[in-house]
């Protein structure tokens, strides 16, 4: 459901934005404002991809991921399930 939101704009904004409508193919300033949106949140959710990758990277070695791995990975996340479920 969409919400209104209000923003204020120094006037050399208002024309920056007006032209980009115009001229980028939006039909509304909203649909250009959404766009930029998406966009930041893209790139943001790809840093944060990034960040982790690196943090990765940067913990040391890895281990083989065997059966034995998955396995025990499993039972680490069942166990964890079961620890969260709330008593009834």
């Amino acid at each position: 459901m969409p919400t209104t939101m209000n923003i204020s704009l120094p006037d050399a904004m208002k024309a920056f934005v007006e032209e980009q409508v115009q001229s980028g193919g939006y039909g509304t300033v909203s649909e250009y404002v959404r766009d930029l949106v998406r966009r930041d949140q893209k790139e943001r959710a790809h840093n944060r991809l990034e960040a982790l990758l690196l943090e990765g990277l940067e913990s040391g070695p890895g281990e083989p991921v065997t059966p034995e791995f998955w396995e025990g990975l499993r039972r680490e996340i069942q166990e964890r399930r079961n620890k969260r479920k709330p008593s009834v």
